[in-house]
């Protein structure tokens, strides 16, 4: 069978509903929980606002359109390279420079839910990563690995999805040898459902903030937020997290999509 003949069948299957479109994202509005960092060590993302320019009115008496305000990494979004300090220096490494190809990719998908719902600041790692492997196959090169923890079920509250305290926030992520580890694999890219792609505790790791340090230093990508992990199946989808063209963009949110199979 050719490439062509493939997209045909493809295209046949998403008609009869044997291959679902399944969303991973969260909704996008004022009350999406963004993240916040201290105020004494940086500037925060401003609160989303979505502003009515007309609504078959005076203001534009035969359409509806809103302009928004939003930060690049709010709600379900994408991490460029650019995004951290050791990505800075690569050409593509931008939102309008990524391209296209890389949006498009097989996924695979590490639940993690039920430690999760024990412990919020469980940390995947290496060892726990080729377990998962020695079950359900190889992540191989070109791939997403996405950590399911369920998080997204914390989403209509802010305070519960940064779940923070004086010693800072609490959720779920990777340890820097699980990043170490699916970067020696080849993966394009890595994700959680949590407010960033590093665990909250991760600050204090070595080095600090290991899948933003270390995945954009490779000049990979990362998504966060993402919503319904729980809706795919360990290996076999195919995920669609394409970014807006932003002009220099460090990264953006996005419609995050799979593609997976259905009797």
């Amino acid at each position: 069978m050719n490439a062509a003949e493939t997209l045909g069948n493809l295209a046949a299957m998403l008609i009869e509903g044997k291959v679902e479109v399944v969303d991973l994202s969260g909704r996008l509005g004022p009350d999406t929980p963004l993240l916040q960092l201290p105020e004494d060590f940086a500037k925060n993302t401003p609160k989303i606002e979505i502003h009515k320019i007309s609504e078959y009115d005076s203001d534009g008496p035969f359409f509806a359109w809103n302009w928004l305000k939003l930060g690049e990494h709010s709600g379900t979004h994408f991490d460029a390279p650019h995004h951290w300090i050791t990505g800075k220096d690569f050409a593509d490494g931008y939102t309008d420079s990524i391209p296209p190809q890389n949006f498009v990719a097989p996924v695979n998908v590490i639940d993690c839910s039920a430690e999760v719902a024990k412990n919020p600041d469980f940390l995947l790692d290496a060892a726990g990563v080729k377990a998962w492997e020695a079950k359900h196959g190889e992540i191989k090169a070109g791939e997403w690995v996405v950590m399911r923890s369920d998080w997204d079920s914390r989403a209509g509250d802010e305070a519960a999805y940064l779940n923070a305290d004086e010693t800072g926030p609490h959720s779920p992520g990777p340890t820097v040898d699980c990043i170490q580890y699916i970067l020696s694999k080849g993966v394009i890219g890595w994700g959680n459902q949590c407010i960033g792609t590093d665990a909250g505790q991760a600050g204090g790791m070595e080095p600090p903030y290991p899948a933003h340090n270390l995945l954009h230093a490779a000049n990979k990508y990362g998504l966060a937020s993402l919503a319904n992990l729980d809706k795919l199946p360990p290996k076999g989808a195919i995920l669609i997290a394409a970014p807006l063209k932003i002009v220099k963009g460090t990264g953006s949110p996005i419609r995050a999509m799979a593609l997976v199979a259905r009797n």
